[in-house]
């Protein structure tokens, strides 16, 4: 059986979407969302502004934005626009905007 390239690449490409929505679809538990909320309430934060960045989930913070640690949790925050966001700190793309 012979597929055509087009019809390939074009699965590819469904599979590579639904990938990248998938990662955007960040679980946090209800348990571990109440200790960020607790952590970033002791710890408060001067919200940020950060022109020309329009803050969405996949958004990347630029490196001049600096990012804080919630103890046991993988993810940074930062307070931009008084939304708390968690920030993957490997790429600085937001994950999840808190409020």
């Amino acid at each position: 059986m012979r597929m055509h390239l087009p019809t390939v690449a074009a699965g590819f490409l469904l599979l590579a979407g639904v990938g990248a929505a998938a990662a955007q679809d960040l679980v946090i538990e209800p348990e571990q969302e109440t200790v960020i909320r607790g952590y970033v309430k002791k710890q408060p934060l001067a919200s940020v502004k950060i022109p020309g960045v329009e803050l969405n989930i996949g958004s990347a913070l630029p490196d001049t934005v600096e990012l804080h640690e919630v103890p046991d949790v993988k993810y940074r925050y930062v307070v931009v626009d008084n939304r708390t966001v968690l920030v993957d700190p490997d790429t600085r793309k937001v994950v999840k905007i808190i409020n």
